[in-house]
Formats: C-alpha cells, structure tokens, sequence
C-alpha cells in the first residue's frame, strides 16, 4: 500500500509539473505572437517613412533618412528578439513534451500497480480454504 501511496504523491507532482510547463509554453506562444506583432508594425513604419518622390526638400530627407535608420535598427532588435522567442517556445514545447512523457510514465507505473493488486486478491481468494456448506434436499 505503501507504494501505491508513493506512486499517487508522485502522479500529483507530474500533473502539477505537466500544468506549470503548459503554462509556460503558452506564455511563451504568447510572448512570439507579440513579438512578430511589434516585428511587422516596425515594418510598416519604415515602410511609411520610405522616401516620395514629391519630397524634395532636404531637411525632411535628412529627417526620413534618420527615422529610417533608427526603424532599421529597431527592427533588427525585434528580429532577434522574435529568434530568442522562438527558441523560447521550441524549449517550452520539448518541456511539456518531456513533462507529459514523465507523467504518462508515472500513469503506467500507477495501472500496473493496481493490476498487482488485483491478482494479488485473486490469488488470494483463491488460496483460501474452500468452505461449502452440504444442504440436503428436504426428505
């Protein structure tokens, strides 16, 4: 019984584990999601900074190349942040992998043990001594 007990606590914790890596995978979908957001407005931003060709004078030039550039480096930023998030989520996801592989286990091990326990009582019944009782028809 013991061990049933043992394996029980030990379940527990796998699905508390198997939850927290859940959530922590979709922190992590949600955290790329915004990140490749923020990527594509920074996009449109530079593309609407893009210099027109009705713009000529020389200080909205100087001032688009600037917004431009900063737009460049602020997107280069979001790239590699939206890699870091990626690579967050593929961790995440072979984490719940990982944890759910470690709780399935614990699953098994729980059903294999109460398989032991069955045919432990079945042998036991059938190694107990057999009472009948002779009933006599009525005379």
């Amino acid at each position: 019984m013991a061990r049933g007990k043992t394996l029980a606590r030990i379940h527990r914790v796998r699905t508390l584990q198997l939850g927290l890596t859940r959530a922590d995978e979709a922190r992590a979908h949600d955290k790329f999601a915004s990140e490749q957001a923020l990527s594509g407005r920074i996009a449109l931003l530079a593309e609407a900074v893009a210099p027109m060709n009705e713009t000529r004078v020389a200080v909205s030039l100087g001032a688009a190349a600037h917004y431009r550039e900063r737009l460049q480096q602020s997107a280069n930023a979001a790239v590699a942040r939206v890699q870091a998030a990626e690579q967050h989520v593929e961790r995440a996801a072979e984490a719940t992998r990982a944890a759910k592989r470690d709780q399935s286990a614990v699953e098994k091990l729980l059903a294999r043990a109460d398989a032991d326990a069955v045919l432990k009582a079945i042998r036991a019944m059938e190694e107990s001594p057999v009472f009948r009782k002779v009933r006599h028809d009525p005379c």
